[in-house]
């Protein structure tokens, strides 16, 4: 199972939630911002349907693959 962390973080006069480079928009506090990584986060959990998927990677190669509507990631949230 793919483990992610969303990191709060002060960002632009405001704070704000990371995951890897991607940063979201800012809010007001750092109450508003866990509040929403939360939000995000069930949202993560959620299963979906089994889909083909396309995606490109660093290299620009694109690749197909089957994601699984079950393999949902474990969330954390940190800061």
């Amino acid at each position: 199972m793919t483990h992610i962390v969303y990191e709060i973080i002060e960002h632009d006069g405001g704070w704000a939630f990371k995951l890897g480079d991607t940063i979201s928009q800012s809010f007001p506090t750092r109450e508003a911002a866990v509040a929403v990584a939360k939000r995000v986060a069930n949202e993560q959990r959620l299963p979906d349907e089994t889909t083909p998927i396309e995606w490109e990677d660093e290299r620009g190669e694109w690749h197909e693959e089957i994601a699984k509507g079950d393999d949902r990631p474990d969330v954390e949230i940190k800061g």
